[in-house]
């Protein structure tokens, strides 16, 4: 049952996941001119379609591979490789969004770095980036100890709830700073609440729900992967490879 619920949990996921990016995607096209990369408004929207896609679906996606059942036995290398991997993606998007709105910003001679959403936004990245060093250094490379691997640990699971939850906070502030700037006409205020507004906003409550069942599977105890030496119940979390094979001989005898 509980392995059920894991996999039903990863299924929501998923779909919320993709449904964030879309309807980011979709905001961004339909309402806002579309992409380009000229220095324009419309190489400004490159900016949430990224960051929501880096900093909150794939390093949500990154933060739960430990979480897989499969990642329990066997070596750990490759479950830390994928880890690592879909960090850097998540990077690597991030860097790209923030070239989109820097060089939109000095292309129209505005201001950089001036609003909470900013500061929470280079808050996050920064955090981020020291985050991925040190996993990087520290869990991925062969030279810590382990002593220094357990005493760092609490502190890598910490930020990294900490950064999707910060991830989160940026997204929802800069949602909201961007419907300020752009319905603020007579005709459609933000305060009348048109369409724009109430799929942005619906955008931001995808963005919140997906990013809290991400920190419940994050934290849940039952679904954390057990300590070197610890006795885990196979039977409810993993097939028992050598029963399903002895049933096989069973059936098919040679």
């Amino acid at each position: 049952m509980a392995l059920g619920w894991f996999y039903l949990s990863c299924l929501v996921l998923g779909s919320l996941g993709s449904m964030c990016i879309l309807f980011t995607t979709y905001w961004m096209q339909y309402w806002r001119g579309g992409f380009a990369w000229d220095g324009s408004v419309h190489m400004f929207n490159w900016h949430p379609v990224l960051m929501v896609s880096a900093m909150v679906v794939i390093y949500g996606a990154a933060s739960l591979v430990y979480r897989l059942p499969a990642s329990w036995v066997g070596p750990k290398l490759p479950w830390k490789l994928l880890h690592a991997a879909l960090h850097l993606m998540a990077f690597i998007f991030t860097v790209v969004g923030l070239v989109a709105v820097f060089q939109f910003h000095s292309h129209s001679k505005i201001a950089h770095l001036y609003s909470l959403h900013s500061w929470l936004g280079i808050t996050t990245v920064i955090l981020f980036s020291c985050q991925w060093f040190l996993g990087f250094a520290v869990f991925l490379l062969p030279w810590a100890s382990l002593w220094l691997r357990s005493l760092l640990k609490p502190m890598h699971v910490f930020f990294g709830a900490s950064i999707l939850s910060l991830s989160i906070a940026s997204v929802i502030s800069g949602i909201n700073e961007k419907l300020f700037f752009v319905l603020k006409n007579a005709t459609k205020p933000y305060s009348s609440l048109p369409s724009e507004a109430v799929f942005a906003n619906s955008t931001g409550l995808l963005v919140v729900t997906f990013g809290l069942l991400v920190l419940y599977v994050l934290l849940a105890s039952s679904w954390r992967r057990p300590e070197p030496g610890t006795l885990i119940d196979r039977e409810v979390w993993l097939p028992n490879l050598s029963a399903y094979l002895w049933a096989g001989v069973q059936v098919h005898p040679q």
